[in-house]
C-alpha cells in the first residue's frame, strides 16, 4: 500500500513500491507494476511523480511526469520509469520508485468567444525581458 515515509503532516507524496524486479536500460521507458489499483472520488486525481533521491543518485525519471490517475480509471497503476543514465539500473521488489500525491481538481466548461486584454497579452517564453 502507498504510504508516507514521515507522516501526512510532512510528506504530500506517498510512495509507490515495485512489486516485482526490473531492469532499467539507458534511454528505454519501462512499465513497472505497483499491485495497486483504487477508485477515487469525483473530483479527484493521483498525480505520480519522480523520486529526487532517484533522479539525483540514479538518473531515473518519468518522462510522463506528473503523471495523472483519473477517478475512473480502476487497472493497475505502473510507473513508467526511464533511466536517463549510462548503465543498467536494477528495480529491486519492495523499492520505493516514485510517489503519488491526491489533488482536487475543477472541472471546467468552454465557452467560444473573445478573449478580455491582458497586460502580457500573446508574449510567450521570455516575455518578461528574462
Amino acid at each position: 500500500m502507498p504510504r508516507y515515509a514521515h507522516g501526512p503532516g510532512e510528506d504530500a507524496g506517498m510512495d509507490l513500491h515495485a512489486v516485482e524486479a526490473a531492469v532499467l536500460e539507458p534511454g528505454v521507458p519501462q512499465a513497472v507494476p505497483t499491485g495497486l489499483a483504487m477508485e477515487l472520488p469525483a473530483g479527484y486525481e493521483a498525480q505520480v511523480r519522480p523520486r529526487s533521491g532517484l533522479a539525483l543518485k540514479h538518473a531515473i525519471t518519468l518522462p510522463n511526469a506528473p503523471a495523472t490517475i483519473d477517478p475512473g480509471y480502476r487497472g493497475e497503476i505502473r510507473v513508467i520509469l526511464l533511466n536517463l543514465g549510462r548503465t543498467a539500473y536494477e528495480v529491486k521488489k519492495g523499492d520505493r520508485i516514485a510517489q503519488m500525491v491526491i489533488a482536487r481538481y475543477e472541472a471546467v466548461e468552454w465557452e467560444e468567444g473573445v478573449l478580455n486584454e491582458s497586460v502580457r497579452g500573446a508574449g510567450g517564453f521570455g516575455s518578461s525581458g528574462r
